[in-house]
């Protein structure tokens, strides 16, 4: 397993602390009565950026100031590139972010809002992240990866501590699953505390590339389709050295949700919990809702990992229901 320690996950959230929200865990009583038992949601979505990515980039780009280093460039598919947007901006480093045209509008927008240098380039993640270590080779940025990096993966598993101590008796964790950068970090710290909790990795079906590697036991390449969690979409890197072996060790049970389950879960968020979500943070949701994940005795955490849908879409998507 990777060189990941739990006091890497305490000192990440030291360096942290006061850069990002304490998200609640709150009891859904809707899902509750679906699953038959009692079900949190853990909010990321309320962090300042939309989503659970702010934990690692501040975490990484702080790392990286501490060093002097104080200009950063990063490859998105929206989230991660507006989380160190923002993060750059609060330690005052220079910031470029690459994105592929399949990114929504609302994301690149959001980037740009926040000062950052916007390349869009290629029609992949993968695409876009070639263009990024280019920048970094030829203009002398320090490339940040959106996932496969260990202060990255630190990050994300201060949500791991925040679900643990406070439903320290967590049975099951959701959480959804792209480049494994949120799950690892959120598995490694929960297994940590409690090694019997069972962690399910959610993801679409269109695309989902960590799904196909671990199938093939090897990093392997998947065509980025769009699709409603457009969030979870990009590979995880042929070069892969952390996330892949994280999630393989980790990962208990993974489910792949259609288009059609995605969108439930993202109107049953809005109808039944009153919240504003995106496709990539649904997928929990649409699993409890499919009878898909399997669950032991006892409370059950699902990671709402982000709210930044294009609120045309969420709108057409309400109405349609």
């Amino acid at each position: 397993m990777p060189a990941l320690s739990l006091a890497d996950v305490y000192r990440a959230r030291r360096r942290i602390e006061g850069c990002v929200t304490h998200t609640p865990l709150l009891a859904s009583a809707s899902l509750s009565r679906i699953a038959g038992t009692d079900v949190h949601l853990k909010l990321e979505s309320m962090q300042p950026t939309g989503s659970f990515k702010l934990r690692g980039a501040t975490n990484a780009l702080a790392d990286l100031a501490e060093r002097g280093i104080m200009k950063v460039v990063t490859a998105s598919t929206g989230n991660h590139g507006r989380a160190v947007a923002y993060a750059a901006r609060t330690l005052g480093m220079e910031v470029a972010v690459c994105m592929s045209a399949l990114v929504p509008a609302n994301k690149v927008d959001a980037v740009k809002a926040l000062g950052a240098r916007v390349v869009i380039a290629g029609k992949s993640q993968d695409e876009a992240q070639v263009e990024a270590l280019r920048l970094a080779g030829e203009e002398g940025f320090a490339f940040v990866p959106p996932f496969d990096n260990l202060n990255v993966i630190a990050g994300q598993a201060t949500i791991g501590l925040e679900i643990m101590e406070a439903l320290p008796h967590t049975a099951s964790i959701v959480v959804p699953l792209s480049g494994g950068g949120l799950f690892s970090g959120v598995a490694f710290a929960a297994k940590r505390i409690r090694p019997d909790v069972a962690m399910t990795g959610a993801s679409m079906e269109r695309g989902a590339a960590m799904h196909a590697s671990l199938a093939a036991r090897r990093p392997v390449l998947v065509d980025e389709v769009e699709t409603l969690a457009d969030s979870l979409g990009g590979g995880i890197g042929l070069d892969n050295e952390h996330t892949f072996a994280l999630t393989q060790e980790l990962a208990d049970s993974i489910v792949l949700l259609d288009e059609a389950s995605i969108a439930r879960g993202i109107v049953h968020a809005y109808r039944e919990e009153r919240l504003v979500i995106e496709g990539a943070a649904a997928v929990g949701i649409a699993a409890l809702l499919d009878a898909r994940v399997e669950l032991k005795s006892g409370p059950v955490v699902l990671v709402i990992s982000g709210a930044n849908i294009d609120i045309g879409l969420h709108r057409r998507l309400i109405q349609e229901a």
